[in-house]
């Protein structure tokens, strides 16, 4: 029986879902354990700076750390989905 593939998945599905939820735009495009290591660092972010910041501070600035992840995962997740939709010729 013939291996089927599917195409994968358009970069920007990839990127509104690790938009939505951080890390899981890798788990999508098949790099669960990097897609995993985000969400649990940026959770870990949030819970962070939320325990260390200023009362004072705005919602941002209270889960700053958390945001930073998952800023850093979104072009992560956009530019490797978009390299395996070019590998894949499907671009």
């Amino acid at each position: 029986m013939p291996k089927t593939t599917s195409a994968p998945p358009d970069p920007r599905l990839v990127l509104l879902v690790a938009a939505l939820l951080p890390g899981m735009g890798h788990v999508m495009i098949g790099r669960a354990a990097r897609g995993l290591g985000f969400a649990f660092f940026a959770a870990i972010g949030f819970w962070l700076t939320s325990k260390f910041a200023d009362p004072d501070a705005s919602f941002i600035g209270r889960h700053a750390g958390g945001f930073f992840v998952w800023a850093l995962s979104l072009p992560d997740a956009y530019r490797a989905a978009r390299m395996d939709r070019e590998r894949a010729g499907a671009a």
